[in-house]
This record gives C-alpha cells, sequence and structure tokens, in this order.
C-alpha cells in the first residue's frame, strides 16, 4: 500500500485498542519495524499524540483525546460502513429512514474513489422471519439503563388488554444486557418481582421515568450472554442445548435431508439413507420435525422419542377419522 494508505490504516488501527506493540503493528501493515517507527514519527509531526509504550516488546499508544480528521476511512471501513447501514432495516431498531440518510451523508463527504465503491455494493436486507420494530428512544433508554447499572421501571403489556380492574404491574428489572436476535430486541436482567432471570422483548417494554436506584450486578448463568439466550430459547435452563434429543434414519439421501437439517447432524448412510440426529423442546415437537421430511422412519434412539411417534399417530388417526365424517 502507499504510504498514505499505511499510515491511515495504522491510525485506525491505533484507534481500536490501548496499547498496540510495535511487531504487532508491523505484522498487520506487513511492514518492518523501523517503518512502523518512521510512520509513528510522520503521524507525531501531523499533530496526532502517540506515546511510546515501554517493556519487553514495546509499542504504542494513541492517547486518549486525540482529535482524528473526520470521516477519514480506508477501504475496510467504508464497505463495513455501508454495510452496517444498508441492513439497518434488518435490524429491528425503527431507523431505516435515518441509515438511509445517514449513509447519503457520507458518501457525499467521502473521496471519489471511495464512493465508487460504496455505489457499486448493492445488496437487499431480508429480515429472517417477522421483524418487532422498537422506538430508537426505547433502545437507548434500556442501553442506558444497563450502561448505568441503575434498575430499569417499565410497563410490560401481557399480550391481552389490560382492564380498569386489572392493570399491568409496573416490572422492575436489574438489567444486564441488549441483544438483538432475527430482527427482534430483547433485554436480559434480573426480575426484582420474581427471583429470577428473565428475557423481555424490547418492542413491549415502555419504560418509565424515572430510573431506580444503582445495583450491583449479578452474575449471568454461564457467564456468557448468547449462550444463555440461545439456551432460554430452546427450552433449557441449563446448557445451550435441546432439552430432547434423539436420532432416527431416514430413507432419503443426506444431500436431500441437510438443507433443511437446521442445526441438526446429518450422517451419511449409502443406499438412499442417512442418520439425522437432532433436537427440540419437547419429545411430540421432535418427532413431528423428524416426520416433515415425508419418508419412511426408523427410530434408533431414545425409547421416549419411539413413544412421541405413537402420540403422533393417533393423534393424527383421530384427525383423519374426523375428516371423513
Amino acid at each position: 500500500m502507499t504510504t498514505t494508505s499505511r499510515l491511515l490504516h495504522l491510525l485506525s488501527l491505533l484507534q481500536t485498542r490501548r496499547d498496540w506493540p510495535g511487531e504487532v503493528l508491523a505484522g498487520r501493515l506487513e511492514v518492518s519495524h523501523r517503518t512502523i517507527r518512521r510512520d509513528v514519527d510522520r503521524l507525531r509531526e501531523m499533530g496526532y499524540r502517540i506515546s511510546a509504550v515501554k517493556g519487553p516488546d514495546g509499542g504504542y499508544r494513541l492517547d486518549a483525546g486525540s482529535e482524528l480528521p473526520p470521516l477519514l476511512f480506508d477501504d475496510d471501513q467504508a464497505v463495513a460502513l455501508a454495510v452496517a447501514l444498508q441492513t439497518a432495516a434488518a435490524s429491528g431498531a425503527g431507523i431505516e429512514e435515518a441509515a438511509l440518510r445517514a449513509l447519503t451523508t457520507v458518501r457525499q463527504v467521502l473521496p471519489s474513489r471511495l464512493r465508487h465503491r460504496l455505489d457499486a455494493l448493492e445488496f437487499t436486507a431480508i429480515p429472517a422471519g417477522r421483524t418487532a420494530p422498537v422506538a430508537p428512544d426505547v433502545l437507548l433508554a434500556l442501553s442506558s439503563a444497563v450502561h448505568a447499572k441503575e434498575v430499569l421501571r417499565f410497563d410490560y403489556p401481557a399480550g391481552q388488554p389490560d382492564t380498569p380492574d386489572t392493570p399491568a404491574p409496573v416490572r422492575r428489572v436489574e438489567p444486564h444486557h441488549l441483544v438483538t436476535v432475527r430482527g427482534r430486541w430483547y433485554l436480559v436482567g434480573w426480575d426484582l418481582e420474581r427471583g429470577d432471570w428473565r428475557i423481555f422483548r424490547a418492542d413491549r417494554m415502555h419504560p418509565r421515568t424515572p430510573a431506580g436506584p444503582r445495583f450491583t450486578p449479578r452474575e449471568l448463568p454461564g457467564g456468557d450472554v448468547r449462550q444463555f439466550v440461545a439456551a432460554r430459547f430452546k427450552g433449557s435452563d441449563q446448557a445451550d442445548a435441546w432439552p430432547c434429543s434423539g436420532s432416527v434414519v431416514l430413507s432419503l439421501p443426506a444431500v436431500q435431508v441437510l438443507p433443511f437439517a437446521g442445526d441438526g447432524v446429518v450422517e451419511d448412510l449409502g443406499t438412499g439413507q442417512c442418520r439425522l440426529t437432532a433436537g427440540s423442546w419437547s419429545w411430540v415437537s421432535l418427532a413431528a420435525s423428524f416426520g416433515r421430511f415425508d419418508a419412511d422412519i426408523q427410530v434408533i434412539s431414545p425409547p421416549q422419542l419411539a413413544a412421541a411417534f405413537g402420540t403422533l399417530a393417533s393423534r393424527f388417526a383421530a384427525a383423519a377419522a374426523d375428516a371423513t365424517r
């Protein structure tokens, strides 16, 4: 890359973390440590406050308060910004129009070379399933409560209309994480009334002011919010795994099953058969998921899965009998 591009990339790296060992910077930019020292000196001459870090590895640090040139992007940053703004429509954050205006504003002040790259990056972001847009001010209120470690007070309709005699109670939660999953936003928090962890849909939350008192954060079960949310969505209170898991042999080639297996494991058995191991929140739902492949099924394990197929058989037979009456 040219010297100008290298300086821009170096400045971008220095913004992302506090300390950068010189050898690491040299490796990222594919230059010598001596070149890094010269580039740092050039940036210092331009007015950037970059301190040398002492130690066995040595390194550099961009001092706090250093003013950076506005809208100075390298190629990768410009592409990342365009992708992020164009996918905002699928985020469920209710900022589609604002994101489009932001992208238009950024495009106008970029160099022509980067502007052409942005214009060439055209795609359509399709949400995964139905989205539930959330007002930006609600997201800001939830995120601010998480950051400030303040008890969040909010109304949370249960899906049924309230009546004057039984209004929905005000919920009080210690907010811990704001997450987005497939176009929906959720708040993970400790419910003070129920004494347990809960996951709330942000599109149904109506924060109240003022906020409650500050709190000391509790440790989230498992320590990882991604695994915690994934486990709860699977109906598990513990590990990120389905409560019910079983295996069957399907009279279909593996290549026909694999695209629709989800998080299941497909094993090719040859002779037009495959083994499928999958999970679900109940044995009956698991049996029904295997039945969707429209093929002969042989249950391998466990016995609960075989019993669930019997339950489904009885239900389907009753439904067929009703339809012929």
